[in-house]
């Protein structure tokens, strides 16, 4: 029997089609892309497993489904939060991303970082840099003040010079623009970190952790550069050591040292250094 599509069924289609947009359009650039994509591969298992008569994988998966709307409010409860909060104050829902850098802005984009960096550590002015990469920050953008400006050394050098406004917290970069600064970072919770570490180098690994963000630190108090990747912290960069390393990340074309992927050791007033994150550490 040929099926029969009224206005009712188009006006449920149509509904239905929103809110997927919606959810879709609010999760995009933030940590609960991630989070979407688990459900969904748990979704297309369970059908899987339906099609080919497992039951004992469709029997755990049931019950595995029992839990999912719980799991889904509290995981998504930042998300859930903003879209309400956007829909109370009828602000657009659907935000801009930009585009992947071309070689030569990724060698100006990471050549006016490295600078400011080696300028921040001379003066010893404390500082930390995020870049975005595939994981979206939107939710850590808007716990700053937005700038949405070009990067540029005396951009950076300005929002971290001392008892100005935005020089607490982090600075935000995706692409070649500084979305945010005075940003909030989520602090490492690893119980093998060093005591010494500040605050900084703790918000610097814990993003790092959570998404595959970089995140470039310089001390407050030694004037030492580090990078924070994948919750570990090289420290006693150079500029060009920087440099060559965020190149390498960000696709442009640069040779570097072969020293780079085993590299564990800075130094750190002349003392050789592990890096951070390692279980042990100097007594």
């Amino acid at each position: 029997m040929p099926f029969d599509l009224t206005i009712r069924d188009l006006a449920d289609i149509l509904a239905v089609t929103l809110v997927v947009y919606t959810i879709l359009t609010l999760i995009r650039g933030t940590r609960a892309v991630q989070l979407a994509i688990g459900l969904g591969i748990l979704f297309v298992v369970y059908a899987v497993s339906r099609l080919l008569g497992l039951r004992t994988l469709n029997w755990l998966l049931s019950y595995v489904g029992l839990v999912i709307p719980i799991a889904f409010l509290i995981l998504f409860q930042p998300e859930l939060r903003r879209l309400l909060e956007q829909l109370g104050r009828g602000a657009p829902i659907v935000s801009g991303f930009g585009v992947p850098l071309g070689r030569e802005e990724a060698i100006r984009l990471v050549s006016d970082i490295a600078r400011a960096a080696r300028v921040l550590s001379i003066r010893k002015i404390g500082a930390l840099i995020v870049l975005e990469r595939s994981t979206g920050l939107v939710d850590v953008v808007e716990t700053g003040i937005k700038v949405d400006a070009q990067v540029s050394v005396q951009l950076l050098l300005t929002i971290f010079f001392p008892n100005t406004p935005l020089h607490d917290g982090a600075v935000i970069i995706r692409g070649n623009r500084v979305l945010a600064a005075a940003c909030l970072l989520p602090l490492s919770e690893n119980p093998t970190l060093s005591k010494t570490l500040g605050t900084r180098h703790r918000a610097a690994i814990g993003i790092t952790e959570e998404t595959d963000a970089v995140a470039v630190v310089v001390s407050e108090e030694t004037g030492v550069i580090s990078v924070a990747r994948d919750g570990e912290l090289s420290r006693g960069l150079s500029e060009e050591e920087l440099k060559v390393y965020l190149l390498g990340l960000f696709g442009a074309a640069a040779a570097q040292p072969s020293w780079w992927p085993w590299r564990r050791v800075g130094t750190v007033g002349g003392r050789a250094e592990r890096v951070v994150g390692a279980a042990d550490r100097q007594k």
